[in-house]
């Protein structure tokens, strides 16, 4: 007997996706990760869970409607980490007529699935805050509803659902060979520690490592696709409104420019096709160029090159460019264990992918319902609507904590706050402090229950504290972190 139903190689969000479900439905599973969950390129994603408004130019129209639906079930089950946003869309004379966008934004508020969110709207932004951070002559924007979502809070948070489903997640546990008979025999290096796993079926969601884990691992002919490099910008903020911009851009691209942890903005993407090694992916002097100009075609205030402060970029494959679903391989021979191959994809239809996959394993196992669509992900069993609520109560439970305190907590744990704070009556309650915000409270939760192990897997990933963290608080960190494991 195998010693597990599933083994997925890759912890980003298709690999921890596909844990996920297949925990849920009764099987036994273990995924491993060679570095930290999500800390390739699904954590550089352009961080929004949505319809996808550039597909209707394309006429993807069913595609929309899909993703739209997917929309309403991230916002039910993790409404902690997606947060409803008005996008708006300046109307630019050189770009798409107005009477085009508008007709556009009607058309995605009927294939939406339920009226959940505001409809669609045009503004005079010149009488409307979102006009204030704008150049003249802009006098008219559209305005529609989106998500937005903490992108690598997603990626654990569904792992840490997988665990509790009963999977085995192992960071830092690299996969060096997998043979295939009957059962899947994987060699990993686990921590250190040679480690051999056997399993009925094998799932590789390697993302940017995918081709090099068939050819090395699998010793099998990789699939032909592209490799995608996309970056952003982080620079500090650029205007007061809560709004999202989406800017026409002259190569007919969308940018968005959103707001970002408080004080900063994200301005996004730029994507060119990737060649290297996916562990190593910078962002070229050319994208940021692109991604200041962008921006200046609308801002008042100029953004140059200089006020970068960081740049996120990823690489992953696509089986063409504008590919936004992702691909899913599925290879059951006769007398041959079943395989999976998942890579690409957006993050809005990441949990449908994930279900999908896992629902070719039927025929060989007996399995549960799908079940991934309606219940919550730790912590975020409460309405969204009520996420202001949440923040509120919060800060009267623990009134040492400033407002943009507890919305941060509530943001990154939801209903599961107490779990960090338990009955603390002050900061002091919970230990050293890192800075202003993180307390060793929270980085003894992070280790023990989220497999951080080392402070950029906090200050990047479990949180973005690291762009407003001083060094000395970094450095005492690092030591506390080494300490406690």
């Amino acid at each position: 007997m195998a010693d597990y139903d599933l083994a997925i190689i890759g912890g980003g969000l298709n690999g921890v996706s596909m844990a996920r479900d297949a925990a849920g439905r009764g099987l036994r599973v273990i995924l491993l990760e060679q570095g930290d969950l999500g800390a390739a390129a699904s954590s550089a994603t352009p961080r929004m869970i949505h319809g996808d408004l550039a597909a209707l130019e394309r006429r993807g129209f069913l595609r929309v409607r899909a993703a739209l639906a997917e929309r309403d079930n991230w916002l039910k089950i993790a409404p902690h980490l997606v947060r409803p946003m008005r996008f708006a869309i300046p109307a630019h004379s050189d770009e798409r007529p107005p009477w085009l966008l508008r007709s556009a934004l009607l058309l995605y508020d009927r294939l939406a699935s339920r009226p959940g969110l505001a409809a669609s709207a045009t503004l005079d932004v010149t009488h409307h805050p979102i006009g204030n951070a704008l150049k003249r002559p802009f006098g008219t924007a559209f305005e529609y509803s989106d998500c937005a979502v903490d992108d690598s809070r997603l990626v654990v948070l569904n792992a840490v659902d997988a665990a509790a489903c009963g999977a085995d997640i192992r960071t830092g546990a690299r996969c060096i060979r997998a043979d295939r008979a009957e059962f899947w025999r994987l060699a990993a290096i686990d921590r250190g520690y040679r480690r051999v796993i056997t399993s009925r079926a094998l799932a590789v969601a390697a993302g940017g490592w995918t081709s090099i884990v068939a050819e090395i691992v699998l010793r099998m002919p990789p699939p032909r696709v592209a490799a995608t490099q996309i970056s952003q910008i982080i620079v500090r903020r650029l205007f007061e409104t809560d709004n999202v911009y989406v800017f026409q851009n002259s190569d007919r691209r969308l940018i968005f420019a959103s707001p970002y942890e408080r004080d900063f903005t994200i301005i996004g993407t730029a994507t060119r096709a990737f060649r290297g090694d996916p562990a190593i992916v910078a962002m070229d002097a050319r994208d940021v160029g692109y991604l200041c100009d962008a921006a200046n075609r609308y801002f008042r205030e100029r953004v140059e090159p200089s006020d970068v402060i960081r740049t996120i970029s990823g690489a992953n494959l696509a089986l063409h460019p504008a590919d936004r679903d992702g691909a899913v391989a599925f290879d059951a021979r006769r007398g041959k264990a079943p395989l999976i191959t998942m890579f690409g994809g957006d993050v809005t239809t990441a949990r449908l992918r994930a279900e999908r996959a896992i629902s070719r394993l039927t025929p060989f196992y007996a399995m549960s319902p799908r079940w991934t669509a309606k219940t919550p992900l730790p912590g975020g069993d409460f309405a969204w609507e009520a996420f202001d609520d949440e923040v509120e109560e919060a800060g009267q439970r623990w009134r040492f904590l400033t407002e943009p305190q507890a919305r941060r907590l509530v943001g990154a744990y939801g209903s599961r706050l107490a779990e960090i704070l338990g009955d603390a009556k002050d900061r002091a309650d919970l230990g050293p402090g890192f800075g202003p915000d993180l307390t060793a409270a929270e980085v003894r939760y992070l280790m023990t229950r989220e497999w951080a192990r080392f402070p950029d897997d906090i200050l990047w990933r479990r949180s973005k504290l690291g762009l407003t963290m001083p060094s000395k608080d970094r450095e005492a960190l690092a030591a506390f972190m080494a300490a406690a494991a």
